[in-house]
């Protein structure tokens, strides 16, 4: 019995035992509960009624409006203007199809537009407006309203698109805009809202940025599911920055239109003095709202396979064999080396160098040639001699301090540097030695020698204007709401070019427009104190055999038009005070004084007319560096 009481007894103080452990447990565990609910009901409260509120408001972005393009003068290149769009919500409407059939009579739509808005549907929450189509003429928004009561989950909604005023004449300086692609996404939220475009090309693409703005935000309540239930707050976003350029829009489309007769072309016109680009123009062009609207493969592929390279802008990635145009550049490095202007040379028509013979573009010869006469007649065999007596390496040179063979540094995406042979050049791209022959070539700006239009028109100014190594720019700053930011270039650097040497160049440019025996004499500007100075090339596309010589002269005309030979043309006006340049290309146009310099009359004749040098030009407040 006793056994039996021991053993009650132990389990009462066990159970004991027990009931107080997890009476202390419950304590413990009531106390820390307590405590966390102190935490977050009144340590915290302030975060989580702030987390509520966000789940009942959004914060959404407003696209912000696009920064236009402005001329020099202030007239808009690039704008933006009121795009009328259908939206259509699906829950609204109920029955997609039945709502699309009765759009369908109102707006022309295809099959391809029907399944587009389908996916959008089907890809996005029933409550969320989808386009059904963009760019409305003011008689469809009127239709559609006139209708809206039979057109449930219908509505027209406005938003902005760019504009291009000029159209192709500008699409290669300026580029286009475009849907964003998951290679532009930054982390920039505002690059993620529906339908936006950021610059894709050209000065769009280069100032994008500050064309760009800062989005604007709504503050609308939504409801579990996240339906819209009303916009509590709206703040406006920063529109993006005006870009104002060096062009000059009429000179631009002016050239661009004196352009388009040739099947492929390129043109530059430029200030002398400081590299303002007042006109570059390409043609075959692109008409740059295309790519605003959305471009269809199929129009995609016609511009991207076109062997004329309507999307290439060939003035700054054209490289060509620049011909006689690089005459000059060998004379200079001539002068340089002592070979005076008296220097003469028997020209008979060809030029022999071991067992090969180089020929002269006049079959029978131009007889005894100094300097001036040889600039201005265009011989080659002047220049077989000379180069041979300096050797490519003086050429090089001489050719990059006057911008040739390298980048210019222009402020446009897409340029390419082009080529300057030397010794070192030949063995490290082809492996090969160089040969003396190459030389010859070299000096009449034919064989391994590619430049662009622009450079071309860089070695001009630097040419004519004393000798400073301007850089070209085509942007002058940048303009928001009565601020400016000017862009000045920096001071041009001296050439230690001497004075008479540059004398000898504009003297002999001036004989070969106005001289008797010049090879553009038929291109005088006729304006007495307009007139132009400048240099022919005809850059041979192929190579002549003993067959074509033996036969006689052999036509451009009468080959087929890619065996034809490039003409060019560099000049520039007014004769007394150089100001304007120009550089003309005119891809298998034959001859440059035939195909490119008629071209250069016109352009530097309607340069002078405007003279956009001469006006005022739209006035930026601000200057880099002070305060607006």
């Amino acid at each position: 019995m006793e056994k039996v009481r021991h053993e009650e007894q132990e389990r009462h103080r066990g159970f004991a035992r027990r009931s107080l452990l997890l009476g202390g447990g419950m304590s413990l565990m009531l106390a820390a509960l307590a405590g966390r609910m102190y935490v977050l009901q009144v340590e915290q409260s302030d975060r989580f009624a702030m987390l509520a509120e966000d789940n009942r408001i959004n914060l959404r972005l407003l696209p912000p409006l696009r920064g236009r393009i402005l001329d020099r003068f202030g007239a808009p290149v690039a704008a933006n203007r009121q795009n009328y769009r259908v939206l259509l919500v699906s829950e609204q409407a109920r029955d997609l199809e039945a709502a699309l059939d009765r759009l369908s009579d109102i707006l022309p739509m295809t099959a391809a537009d029907r399944a587009r808005i389908h996916r959008e549907v089907d890809r996005k929450r029933n409550f969320v407006p989808v386009t059904v189509a963009e760019n409305l003429s003011w008689d469809q928004v009127g239709a559609v309203e006139v209708n809206a009561p039979d057109l449930p989950g219908v509505s027209i909604d406005v938003g902005q698109i760019r504009t291009y005023p000029y159209g192709s004449a500008l699409s290669h300086v300026l580029g286009y805009v475009g849907a964003v692609s998951e290679q532009d996404l930054t982390g920039d939220p505002v690059l993620e809202l529906p339908g936006f475009r950021i610059g894709k090309n050209g000065i769009e693409r280069l100032h994008d940025e500050r064309l760009r703005g800062e989005a604007g935000t709504s503050h609308v309540e939504v409801n579990a599911y996240g339906r819209v239930i009303r916009e509590l707050r709206r703040e406006e976003g920063e529109q993006g920055q005006d870009v104002v350029l060096t062009l000059d829009a009429g000179l631009q489309n002016y050239v661009h239109q004196r352009l388009m007769g040739e099947r492929s072309a390129s043109a530059v016109v430029m200030d002398a003095a400081n590299g303002d680009v007042l006109a570059m123009a390409s043609v075959p062009s692109y008409d740059p709202s295309v790519f605003t609207h959305g471009i269809s493969s199929t129009e995609w592929r016609r511009l991207a396979e076109d062997p004329l390279g309507p999307l290439s802008n060939k003035s700054i990635a054209g490289i060509y064999a620049p011909g006689s145009t690089f005459k000059m550049i060998v004379a200079l490095a001539a002068l340089e080396q002592g070979i005076g202007p008296d220097y003469r040379v028997w020209c008979p028509g060809h030029y022999t160098l071991g067992n090969h013979r180089f020929h002269c573009w006049k079959r029978h010869g131009h007889g005894w040639m100094d300097m001036h006469d040889a600039l201005v007649e265009s011989c080659d065999v002047y220049f077989y001699d000379v180069a041979r007596k300096l050797g490519v390496d003086r050429i090089a040179e001489m050719s990059e301090r006057f911008g040739l063979g390298v980048p210019t540094g222009i402020d446009l995406p897409g340029e390419r540097g082009g080529v300057i042979p030397t010794r070192a050049w030949k063995l490290a791209n082809i492996g090969e030695p160089w040969q003396g022959g190459e030389t010859l070539v070299t000096s009449i700006g034919q064989g391994f020698v590619l430049s662009t239009p622009l450079q071309l028109a860089v070695m001009t100014a630097r040419m004519v204007n004393g000798g400073r190594a301007v850089t070209p720019h085509v942007t002058r700053g940048f303009k928001l709401s009565g601020a400016g930011d000017e862009i000045l270039p920096a001071p041009a650097p001296e050439m230690n070019i001497g004075g008479p040497e540059l004398g000898i160049m504009r003297l002999a440019m001036d004989a070969v427009v106005n001289g008797r025996r010049g090879t553009a004499r038929s291109s005088q500007i006729k304006e007495e104190g307009w007139e132009m100075g400048g240099k022919t090339g005809t850059s041979q596309v192929r190579r002549i055999t003993k067959a074509e010589r033996a036969a006689g002269v052999i036509k451009n005309e009468d080959l087929p038009w890619r065996r034809r030979d490039h003409g060019l043309f560099v000049g520039y006006a007014p004769i007394a005070n150089p100001r304007y340049v120009v550089s003309i290309v005119v891809e298998h146009g034959g001859g440059g004084s035939s195909a490119a310099a008629p071209i250069a009359k016109d352009v530097l004749l309607e340069a002078q007319r405007r003279d956009p040098l001469g006006a005022s030009p739209l006035p930026l407040v601000a200057r880099s560096g002070e305060q607006a």
